[in-house]
């Protein structure tokens, strides 16, 4: 006669034991959450949370409540990366800390895009004093620039602001989102200080001059 095992039976039953299933509202929240991760990612310019949610058809809350939760998460510090606001939208880069790091590994696969002396003295000239004309940025920095402002527009770090209201009209300039992109500002409260610009100054002297700096 055969004996049976209860208990080895028992374990049996408990291996065919299916895990309960997660809640529909904590699947969807986790399929939105990683598909924002993926959003955020792709995305070549910061996107608000508005037009994500537009974009995916979800709502505006649940869109901002998983943003926030992303920028949590990727603020600790196992994470090269982050998730912040930037000009308005959402961006993932890698973290401040690791950003001499990062410059010293890049520069060796390939030469830096970088601006002259010339062109980022007149980009700070106009992120402080925007608007402001080409015949005024002339007067602060004391030499021509058309040059500079051209190379500036071409990289869409300026833009025309309309013109200034006394004789001949000039042109007016500001910065654009493309430079708060680049200088990774949330907004214009976040100008780097002028100790800052002087030492990218300084920087662009020790590399090779580029085209534009004798403008």
């Amino acid at each position: 006669m055969e004996v049976t095992d209860t208990n080895q039976e028992s374990r049996a039953l408990d291996t065919l034991t299916l895990e309960p299933e997660a809640p529909p509202g904590d699947i969807e929240k986790a399929r939105l959450k990683a598909l924002l991760e993926a959003v955020v990612y792709v995305t070549e310019e910061p996107l608000s949370a508005s037009q994500i949610a537009s974009a995916l058809e979800a709502p505006l809350k649940k869109v901002e409540d998983l943003l926030e939760e992303l920028v949590i998460e990727y603020n600790r510090p196992e994470h090269g990366l982050t998730v912040r606001e930037v000009a308005g939208g959402y961006k993932m880069s890698t973290k401040p800390e690791h950003h001499d790091q990062i410059r010293g590994f890049v520069k060796k696969l390939k030469p830096p895009l970088k601006l002259s002396l010339a062109a980022l003295e007149t980009l700070a000239v106009i992120a402080y004093k925007q608007p402001i004309t080409a015949p005024e940025v002339m007067e602060v920095r004391g030499v021509q620039g058309a040059g500079v402002l051209k190379t500036l527009l071409d990289r869409k770090l300026i833009a025309s602001s309309g013109r200034k209201p006394v004789l001949g009209r000039p042109i007016l300039y500001r910065t654009t989102r493309e430079f708060m992109i680049q200088f990774g500002l949330k907004d214009l409260s976040e100008l780097p200080t002028l100790k800052e610009f002087e030492e990218l100054s300084r920087l662009a002297l020790a590399e090779t001059p580029a085209v534009e700096a004798t403008s």
